[in-house]
C-alpha cells in the first residue's frame, strides 16, 4: 500500500533525524571539556553552589532558547 509505504518513509526520516540531533548533542557537550578542561571543571563547582531555583531558571532559559532557535530554522 502507497500509505504504508511513505508512512515508513517518514519513519526513517524522522528516526535518521533524532538520531543525527542526538549526536551533533554529543559533540556539542564533549567541546567543552575537550577544548578547558580547568574551565569545565570550574563550571561544574560553581554549578553544585547554586541553589535549585536557579538551576531550575538556567534549566528552562536553556529549553526555551532552544526552542525558539528551533523555531527559527524550522520557519
Amino acid at each position: 500500500n502507497g500509505g504504508t509505504i511513505q508512512l515508513s518513509l517518514r519513519e526513517d526520516y524522522m528516526t535518521s533525524l533524532t538520531r543525527g540531533a542526538l549526536a551533533l548533542l554529543l559533540v556539542i557537550e564533549g567541546l567543552l571539556p575537550f577544548a578547558n578542561p580547568a574551565g569545565m571543571k570550574r563550571a561544574l563547582a560553581r554549578i553544585t553552589q547554586l541553589g535549585d531555583r536557579e538551576l531550575r531558571v538556567a534549566g528552562f532559559m536553556t529549553m526555551l532558547t532552544g526552542l525558539v532557535l528551533l523555531f527559527l530554522i524550522r520557519s
